[in-house]
This record gives C-alpha cells, sequence and structure tokens, in this order.
C-alpha cells in the first residue's frame, strides 16, 4: 500500500505569510516529507516563511490559482498530489480520509466536502449562499453530486490529473476539474472534512461577485461539450419563448385593436425558428457526446 512517500503536499498562494508556516509545520509533523509550495509573486514574506519551516518553493511564472496548480503539478514527482489552500483553513489531520480512497484503489479523485463539519464564521451568508448555488447548479447541468466542488482541499492521481484539458487561471479551477472529472468518468469519491475559520489577521483573495460570476460562467460554458443538450436547450428554449410571447402579443394587438406589427412577427418567427434549430443541434450534440464516449470506454475496455 502507498504511504506518505508517495505524496507531494501542493499549496498554491498568495499573500499567506500570516498562516503559511502553521500549514507546512502541520504537515510535516503529520510525516509528510514533500510540501511543495506554488507561490504566486506574494509580497509579504510567503516564500521566505514557508522555506523556513522546510517547504520547497517555486515562484508561479504566470498569476492565478488554476495557473499555480497546473504548474505545480509540472514539478510533482510522486504520483499522488494533496493540495490545499495555504490560508489555514483545512486541517493536516484530515489528510488520512482524503488519501485512504486513493490508496485502496477507490477512487482517483478526493473532494473534501466543507459542510461536512464547518467552523462558525468560516463561511459568510453571501459565500454559503452562493456555494449551494452552484453545487445545485453543477449537479443539474454535469449530473454529478460531488457536494462541494470549490472546496479547495483535494486529492488526486497525476495520472488522473494529466487526463484533465485544464485552462482556468483563478478560482474557477476547482470548479473545471469537477467538471472533468464528470466529463472524463474520473473515479471522484467526497469525504467529510473539517473547515475552520480563516484567522483574523489572513485576509481573503477570493472576491464573491466577480469569482462567483466568473464560476458560474465557466459551468455554462463547459456544459458545452459535457452536456451540449443543456448549453443549446437553454439557449434555445429561451430564444422560443421570447419568439411565443411576441408572437402572442402581435395576436392580441391584431384582434382586439386591429393593428399589425409586421417587424414584431417577423421577429417572432425567426426566434422561434431560431429557438427550434438550436434545441435540434443540442439533441443531435447529445447523441454524438454519447456515441464518443461508449467509443473511449470501448477502446479502455479493449486495452
Amino acid at each position: 500500500m502507498p504511504d506518505y512517500s508517495d505524496v507531494c503536499v501542493l499549496i498554491p498562494t498568495l499573500d499567506e505569510a500570516e498562516t503559511i508556516g502553521g500549514v507546512v509545520e502541520a504537515f510535516h509533523d503529520r510525516g509528510f516529507d514533500e510540501v511543495l509550495v506554488v507561490d504566486g509573486h506574494s509580497t509579504d514574506g510567503t516564500r521566505k516563511i514557508a522555506r523556513e519551516h522546510g517547504a520547497r518553493v517555486v515562484e508561479q511564472s504566470g498569476a492565478g490559482k488554476g495557473q499555480a496548480v497546473r504548474e505545480g503539478v509540472e514539478h510533482v514527482e510522486r504520483p499522488y498530489v494533496l493540495m490545499l489552500d495555504g490560508d489555514g483553513t483545512y486541517r493536516a489531520e484530515d489528510a488520512d480520509a482524503m488519501l485512504e480512497p486513493l490508496f485502496e484503489g477507490r477512487a482517483e479523485h478526493v473532494i473534501g466536502d466543507r459542510f461536512a463539519e464547518m467552523e462558525d464564521g468560516a463561511m459568510s451568508t453571501l459565500n454559503g449562499v452562493g456555494n449551494s448555488i452552484i453545487n445545485r447548479s453543477f449537479s443539474f447541468i454535469h449530473g454529478h453530486d460531488f457536494r462541494d466542488i470549490l472546496s479547495g482541499y483535494r486529492a488526486f492521481t497525476v495520472e488522473s490529473f494529466e487526463r484533465m484539458h485544464l485552462t482556468a487561471d483563478g478560482f474557477a479551477i476547482e470548479t473545471e476539474m469537477a467538471v472533468e472529472c464528470a466529463k472524463h468518468d474520473i473515479q471522484t469519491r467526497v469525504v467529510d472534512i473539517t473547515y475552520l475559520d480563516r484567522p483574523d489577521e489572513s485576509d481573503t483573495n477570493l472576491r464573491p461577485f466577480r469569482d462567483g460570476a466568473r464560476i458560474i460562467f465557466a459551468l455554462y460554458k463547459l456544459a458545452k461539450t459535457n452536456n451540449p443538450l443543456f448549453y443549446f436547450g437553454s439557449v434555445g428554449a429561451g430564444s422560443t419563448l421570447v419568439g411565443f410571447v411576441t408572437a402572442l402579443y402581435v395576436a392580441v394587438e391584431w384582434v382586439t385593436v386591429g393593428v399589425s406589427h409586421n417587424i414584431m412577427a417577423l421577429f417572432a418567427a425567426f426566434t422561434v425558428l431560431l429557438g427550434i434549430q438550436l434545441l435540434m443541434f443540442g439533441v443531435l450534440s447529445d447523441l454524438l457526446v454519447t456515441l464518443h464516449r461508449e467509443q473511449l470506454r470501448r477502446l479502455e475496455n479493449r486495452d
């Protein structure tokens, strides 16, 4: 059975001087000898503190958490990665629960569910509502309930990570990883973890409205290749509805007051036809995606 010597603890950071030392030390105390900090050009001494506590530090070549994660995995020389934020909100004590499904071969990707045991004040009401909306949207669009797709506590095999096509640079990286797990049928498990309140002296890099909008947009955009029926069908349904409402208004105006709205009638016909075409395109695209996945499964089984 693999042990901690097969694991690299990956921590992307940006101005985490107040907490990074304690985080690195906690994992060393648990027996992890490889802690890799990928720092996004911090100006508060994060890199120095991480090195002083025994971490291997790489200064990020680009910007954003997503880019840091991708670059960090390129520096990993071990088969397993345990990834978490450097803000002190995740516990080293939960590492065993995160890694166990990987070690036992029951999963290739593990997500820590922050909502299983969350300290008071660890998440604001606004962030809690936003997380709930995003998780439910993901489940509806992509057909998998991973309970907490925005969790920053992850464990995965390097091999499964390399099968993902990841492009997000910012906080949408967790969303993109969840979508790729669903898209490529990567064995995914969710385990309960404890989510701690951020220390008072540590400032968050998350901007709820800006980053939340980006995550929701990423969810919808990624549906194009994973659930094209929803992607094209939602636009088609909206277009069709607008057309029918416009047509209904034109008909009522013509019957009741004898006024004909020719341009609006043409607009209604156009939007209805466009909507129906998009719906049909979504059905055909969904069929092609289904056939493609079935073919991939057959090829994998043959190998």
